[in-house]
């Protein structure tokens, strides 16, 4: 059977080497969540892009953490998609400095969240169960 794949479009870089820790985390959280093998692809982009995407499909004009974009279709050749995720690299710094961690920790903790989101968890719309599943995830996965 075929492995989940995550890859990543680095728009920004924080400069290291991040993306397998990221890669690592976003495979583990879909297999706790008990997804089939699918792709997941990652943008890691500025504010500016970020708030454009954010205006074009979620009609708030102003730039976010992260936004996920499910797609839950099958791909001619390969794995079902599962979705997409973008993450604004300046806001993760930002949000990094603030709470005194690491940018590569904020961008793990990003990710996580868009994951859960692409498997159908909503916290605009549920009674606290993906902030709850989240924070187990957290627990289990980011250090």
């Amino acid at each position: 059977m075929a492995s989940a794949r995550v890859t990543f479009r680095w728009q920004r870089h924080p400069g290291g080497r991040p993306t397998p820790a990221l890669r690592k985390i976003a495979l583990a959280a879909m297999d706790r969540l008990d997804t089939d093998p699918v792709e997941v692809g990652v943008l890691v982009c500025d504010d500016a892009t970020i708030r454009s995407l954010n205006r074009r499909f979620r009609s708030k004009d102003k730039p976010t953490d992260v936004l996920s974009f499910p797609a839950g279709f099958t791909q001619p050749e390969g794995l079902p998609y599962l979705g997409d995720v973008a993450i604004s690299l300046e806001t993760a710094e930002r949000q990094a400095a603030g709470a005194g961690v690491p940018v590569e920790r904020e961008l793990k903790v990003l990710l996580l969240h868009a994951i859960v989101h692409l498997c159908g968890f909503d916290h605009e719309k549920d009674q606290g169960e993906m902030a709850a599943l989240e924070t187990k995830l957290r627990r289990e996965l980011i250090r």
